[in-house]
């Protein structure tokens, strides 16, 4: 069946390149950007709206309303304790940034109805994970009866991010070759640096947490749809995971549509951040997937030092230094030297101002340093972070502004 060109004209929708799918047209008329479409996921915390300790245990009417006041865009995660958003397809970034406003705006409406309140953080700093319980839906019980303690460990929230691919391939290609590039995405977006009412000392805690699943950390090194096929037919086979959406690798290629999902982000506590890392993300997509020859330079030393810039992303989020063969380089050098070599890409894809928010991020800290910050003017007290976080999850303030107003 195909579309009514006059229904999808005022939808402000379109089609992709090949006719299968469906795109929120550009606002700016960049409808060649179309192949390379995007989407945001976000997960957030649900919090006593005047204790904003997280809440164990949801009712479902509450994301019943939330599911209906989003248009279906908002859901359950795998504890109680989570609630999961996710955006239309987009080509413009400015949709996108108004879209993922609106979804924060609408289910935090939803959730001051049942007396909470929402929290985009990586992780919450007071929650107890051992009280933590698995949400009422047989994917989510089966997956706590095969991790146990691993899964109910796992009150962590991320951001993921879709791009559209279209050649399977080339998709692998990009996955390989972005490999080195992917402790970049964890410094911006590190809003972890608390956990069990501690400070941990890593600025993304929720990695070192999440890395205890099975099939976690950085991708393999395929180089082809049909290594990871076979790679997913051996698991599948032999019972230990019913599909490929049980692969949690950092970025994957998604197991439902023509995607390469980044997954190694916490969730952002600004939106203007999140948008930034996703623009970030899209154009050094769309630059690896026009040189699909980049790809034979990420071999196993690469990946190697990639693991060790992992972690030191983690542990010093926007203050890391990063191994290089020719030495080292802070996070601030190597988004320099990226942003250079994917300015063109950018340009295309109408995401330059998300580039240079990334740069500021990386100058001014990310949530992780505010919620740092608002724990050290508090003498310690962790109230004051959740306040900040509350605070910087639906204000639309510059950073340190929301910073002063939730220590009031």
């Amino acid at each position: 069946m195909g579309f009514d060109p006059k229904i999808l004209e005022r939808l402000r929708l379109g089609l992709s390149d090949d006719e299968r799918h469906l795109v929120i047209r550009s606002a700016s008329g960049r409808e060649e950007a179309s192949e390379y479409s995007f989407g945001i996921e976000e997960e957030y915390f649900l919090a006593d709206a005047t204790t904003r300790d997280v809440e164990m245990r949801t009712p479902d009417d509450l994301f019943n309303a939330a599911n209906w006041s989003t248009g279906g865009q908002a859901m359950r995660e795998m504890l109680q304790s989570q609630l999961e958003v996710a955006t239309n397809v987009h080509v413009d970034v400015g949709d996108a940034r108004e879209e993922l406003k609106f979804l924060r705006r609408e289910v935090a409406t939803v959730a001051r109805q049942y007396g909470l309140t929402i929290l985009a953080s990586g992780t919450h700093p007071t929650a107890a994970w051992l009280r933590s319980q698995p949400s009422p839906k047989p994917r989510y019980a089966e997956m706590i009866e095969d991790l146990r303690s691993v899964g109910r460990r796992n009150m962590l929230c991320g951001m993921h991010v879709h791009v559209q691919l279209p050649d399977p391939d080339r998709r692998f290609a990009v996955m390989r070759a972005m490999i080195p590039y992917i402790p970049l995405f964890i410094a911006l977006s590190t809003s972890s640096p608390f956990w069990n009412s501690r400070e941990t000392g890593l600025k993304g805690y929720r990695l070192a947490a999440y890395d205890e699943l099975p099939r976690t950390g950085l991708p393999e090194l395929f180089t082809s749809k049909d290594q990871y096929d076979r790679y997913v037919a051996a698991l599948t086979r032999s019972g230990v995971m019913p599909d490929d959406s049980h692969i949690w690798w950092a970025m994957r290629p998604a197991s439902k549509h023509p995607t390469l999902e980044l997954r190694a982000p916490d969730v952002c506590t600004s939106v203007d951040d999140a948008i930034a890392i996703a623009g970030l993300y899209r154009a050094l997509a769309r630059h690896l997937y026009l040189h699909p020859e980049k790809a034979n330079e990420v071999g196993n030393v690469e990946r190697a030092i990639a693991v060790e810039n992992k972690w030191r992303a983690q542990r010093y989020g926007t203050d890391c230094l990063l191994v290089t063969e020719d030495g080292p380089v802070t996070g601030q050098e190597m988004l320099v030297r990226l942003i250079e070599e994917i300015m063109s890409d950018a340009e295309a894809l109408g995401c330059v101002d998300e580039l240079a928010r990334c740069q500021i991020i990386m100058q001014l800290g990310s949530s992780a340093d505010f919620q740092i910050q608002a724990y050290r003017d508090a003498e310690g007290d962790l109230a004051a972070v959740t306040r900040w976080i509350e605070a910087a999850t639906l204000s639309q303030l510059p950073r340190p502004q929301v910073l002063a107003e939730a220590a009031r």
